[in-house]
């Protein structure tokens, strides 16, 4: 039953720090994705510094380096927590394999005094030939034959626990000192989060000065994003009137079929189609949009590395708010930007010396924007992770506009995208 115990024990120890081995792994890629992303938007606003005039790029690019490290502050304290359960765990099985330790050296110690007393050969023999017949005779020759073997067998058992307790005293070790380390790696980074909001705080209070500029800047962007909007609704309604009239092509085809070979002609509902259901009327567009749908929340980034530094939705830019039907990615300078899922080219549009592609997916639409340069042309056929452009740069930064539409409806693409 002691054997048993211990098995027990250093089974569901084994399985506990494996557990805890595959959360670590996870936190610790997590940890140097983020740091990734800190060390791109680092390098963009040390570029962005050399320009004495403060930038809304600026300006996002502080405020997604607080968030992110902000995030691997949370990761620091989930890998303690980790780390603090794993502490916690070893202990106990450290104080469990030396209880057992104490009962098998116990044990060991009375076999040793029976041995001892009982080890002249005849002794043994007159224990044998001192039985009523020769059955148990037979088994007492056995039993002490068991004897030895199960002697030789608790040294071995011994010498395996002690093993496995100096083994758990040397990680309880270790994990203590990863504890250590990540404590003063968690400083650091807070250190790090107070200079960024200082740094945050004397920006916005010089592009506050230069308010002037400031609103040009703001109406620009506003101005560029109209002109996108329209290209957009204009690009996606022809999307629409074109599988319209391929719907009505193939049902009056269909009817001519069944004139023809005299049948009755196909049912055709009366009921008016809504414009989802016209751009996934074929085979092909209702599985690529179900295909797409179903890949919610795992789409590649449409860039390979980059941090989205303005989100979805109506936010506060100082004293202004500014609509995003995406999110905007801060990347390399000439990064290649790429398609999130498979799909067909519908429209490149030059837009003030920047092209915006919008690639259809069924009933959905990706919108790139703020392109230097584009690779695909109107009625391309694309894969996923294919490229389609550069994004293009300013103050020695990339700056992607992205967008998910489902018809003519903005989706937030952070709810699309695999992190």
């Amino acid at each position: 039953m002691k054997l048993h115990t211990i098995l027990l024990v250093l089974f569901f120890t084994a399985t506990a720090s494996l557990a805890f081995g595959q959360s670590s792994a996870e936190l610790k890629r997590q940890k140097e994705a983020i740091q990734r992303e800190i060390q791109l938007l680092q390098r963009n606003l040390n570029k962005a510094a050399q320009n004495k005039q403060a930038t809304r790029q600026q300006i996002n690019a502080l405020n997604a380096q607080i968030r992110l490290r902000q995030e691997k502050i949370g990761v620091i304290n989930s890998e303690i927590k980790n780390l603090d359960n794993e502490i916690s765990e070893n202990t106990n099985t450290v104080h469990n394999l030396q209880g057992q330790l104490g009962e098998l050296k116990k044990d060991y110690a009375a076999m040793i005094r029976f041995a001892q007393r009982n080890r002249n050969a005849y002794d043994k023999m007159m224990f044998v030939f001192a039985a009523k017949d020769f059955n148990q005779a037979y088994k007492r020759v056995k039993y002490l034959q068991q004897f030895g073997q199960y002697r030789k067998k608790q040294a071995d058992y011994i010498q395996g626990t002690q093993k496995q307790l100096n083994s758990k005293i040397a990680e309880l070790d270790r994990t203590r000192k990863q504890k250590s380390t990540l404590l003063q790696d968690q400083e650091r980074e807070r250190e790090k989060l107070g200079k960024d909001k200082s740094e945050q705080s004397s920006v916005l209070s010089s592009y506050s000065k230069q308010e002037r500029r400031y609103r040009q800047d703001i109406a620009q962007q506003k101005k560029k994003q109209a002109a996108i909007d329209r290209s957009l609704r204009a690009a996606i309604a022809r999307e629409i009137e074109k599988a319209k009239r391929e719907a009505e092509e193939r049902e009056r085809r269909e009817a001519a079929a069944a004139k023809a070979a005299n049948k009755p002609a196909p049912v055709v509902s009366t009921k008016t189609k809504s414009t989802s259901e016209y751009l996934k009327a074929t085979p092909e567009a209702a599985r690529l949009s179900a295909n797409f749908e179903n890949n919610r929340g795992s789409l590649p980034s449409p860039v390979a590395v980059g941090t989205i530094t303005e989100r979805f939705g109506r936010h506060m830019v100082d004293r202004a708010s500014i609509d995003n039907d995406g999110v905007t990615f801060t990347t390399g300078e000439g990064a290649a930007v790429r398609a999130v899922f498979q799909g067909q080219v519908s429209n490149v549009v030059n837009n003030m010396g920047r092209y915006f592609v919008l690639i259809k997916h069924g009933e959905y639409f990706t919108i790139y924007s703020n392109l230097a340069s584009v690779s695909v042309s109107r009625g391309d056929k694309v894969e996923t992770k294919q490229t389609i452009g550069t994004v293009g740069s300013s103050d020695g930064a990339g700056e992607l506009q992205f967008q998910i539409r489902r018809v003519t409806v903005p989706l937030n693409p952070e709810a699309w995208l695999a992190r």
